[in-house]
């Protein structure tokens, strides 16, 4: 975070030598100074808002990078407090200071930003931006940092190729945040007498920006397989395996998404602030390039299966787009569109499998589903709530919706219960199992289950989504294999 009361550990710069007052260290902001790019989170924040002016940016564009971001930045309020901070740079630039050294900061940013920063830091003396006018990075920054120390020279902290000619002018270079062939070229075209190694993306970061562990929602497209009775259809479950790995790539490229655009918010909240994105661990470059390749694979994998689960693919990805957008901070539509969006897990299965759903089934999985997606939000209400907040970042409410939301969700839980009774009691049961009145086992396990969630929802121990709580929790697991067994039987 953009703050300098957090504990920092030393830098790992190759030579820290006391370095003469008289010469400024200049130090660049994007990716050396912050784990962020201001301008690609301007932009982000400035869509997020209004979508419409992604028509605007190329005209924007046309009339040069500095109008760009000048037009961009007066038309966002970029939330800085919580930004991705190179600590370990950060604390040599606060011993340089303390020696008397004078710090420069000069950078591509537009200047409001720049100099919002530097006044949050108290670190620089000077600083150095982008206007209306000038773009301020390669060689235009080369030219002015020329100009105001030619007879004395400069130091300069850079990060990118754009920083060759400038580390290739300066006394001395300090090499942050680079590429290994990056580092290579400056140690053998400039004086490098620092490097702060950027840390490698490892696959566990792109495991978690994926949200892999997510895919077991995806489970849910097995659902009118086994309503069904049809566990021995090979053709069906080579379509359902398909589909599983269809549905997962869409879905994760929807999570890519979501993470980058609600980075002001997550970094906001106590737990959503260690994702790979808002951490600055994992470069947002990174993600908005998977995403076309994620769906891509998906729609691939789709011609593979029948075109109505790819229909209905093509709409959960226009609801998840308006969720990110715009719905989800609308009350009660967001938890009505959670809801619908695992409810079309269901419909897709069924598309994908080539079976006829059952009314039973879709209004117990929309009263279940609702009931879980309420769970979702007064977890995070309750985090909120221990945090000293009095509302839920990005969402539309506030600590005092808490008791409605427990008591709705607890009602939907348990009008699935009811539901799945008078399923029970229809002849269709009654044609299609040996024994069904063993099935009434079922209900308890369902109604003991909804509750244990909302127990652990008040306790403030639902740190996950409910779906994903159960496939971890023994307990979940035990009842479901308790239900599984009871179904067999009942066969």
């Amino acid at each position: 975070m953009l703050q300098l009361d957090t504990p920092v550990s030393a830098g790992t710069a190759d030579a820290e030598a006391a370095q003469e007052p008289s010469i400024p260290l200049v130090v660049d902001l994007d990716g050396t100074l912050i784990n962020s790019n201001l301008l690609v989170e301007s932009v982000i924040v400035l869509l997020k808002r209004s979508f419409l002016c992604v028509f605007l940016l190329p005209l924007w564009l046309m009339k040069g990078k500095a109008f760009f971001k000048a037009e961009v930045t007066r038309r966002t309020s970029l939330d800085l407090t919580a930004l991705p901070v190179n600590l370990p740079l950060v604390e040599y630039l606060t011993r340089e200071k303390a020696q008397g050294r004078r710090l420069i900061l000069a950078t591509g940013a537009y200047e409001t930003l720049a100099r919002r920063i530097a006044d949050r830091l108290g670190l620089f003396e000077e600083v150095l931006a982008t206007n209306g006018t000038i773009n301020l990075t390669c060689h235009n920054k080369l030219k002015v940092l020329r100009q105001r120390y030619g007879s004395t020279g400069f130091d300069y902290a850079g990060n990118s190729s754009d920083d060759c000619p400038i580390w290739s002018a300066a006394r001395h270079a300090t090499v942050v945040n680079a590429s290994p062939r990056l580092l290579n070229w400056a140690k053998k075209n400039a004086n490098v007498d620092g490097v702060f190694p950027r840390e490698t993306p490892t696959l566990g970061l792109y495991v978690r920006a994926l949200r892999l562990h997510q895919w077991m929602k995806n489970l849910l497209l097995f659902a009118p397989l086994i309503a069904a009775l049809k566990f021995t259809d090979g053709t069906a479950m080579t379509q359902l395996v398909i589909a599983f790995f269809a549905f997962g790539c869409c879905a994760s490229s929807v999570y890519l998404l979501n993470d980058i655009i609600d980075l002001e918010d997550d970094r906001l909240h106590p737990n959503k602030r260690h994702r790979p994105f808002a951490s600055g661990r994992l470069p947002i470059s990174h993600g908005l390039a998977l995403i076309p390749v994620l769906l891509s694979i998906s729609a691939a994998l789709c011609l593979l299966l029948p075109l109505k689960f790819a229909l209905i693919l093509a709409g959960y990805y226009a609801m998840t787009l308006a969720y990110t957008f715009f719905l989800k901070r609308i009350e009660s539509v967001d938890v009505v569109t959670l809801a619908l969006l695992y409810t079309t897990r269901i419909f897709a299965g069924a598309a994908a499998a080539g079976i006829v759903l059952s009314n039973w089934l879709l209004t117990f999985s929309v009263f279940i589903f609702l009931s879980l997606a309420l769970a979702k939000r007064c977890a995070e209400l309750l985090l909120m709530r221990k945090n000293g907040k009095q509302s839920s970042a990005g969402r539309g409410y506030v600590l005092d919706d808490l008791p409605m939301l427990r008591s709705m969700g607890v009602g939907s839980g348990y009008v699935a219960g009811v539901v799945l009774a008078f399923y029970l009691s229809t002849p269709q049961v009654s044609i299609a199992y040996a024994r069904p009145d063993m099935l009434w086992v079922c209900v308890p396990i369902l109604v003991y289950w909804v509750t244990r969630v909302w127990l652990k929802t008040g306790r403030g121990e639902m740190h996950d989504d409910p779906l994903v709580f159960a496939a971890r929790d023994r307990t979940s697991l035990a009842l479901a294999g308790l239900g599984a067994g009871t179904i067999i039987a009942a066969l």
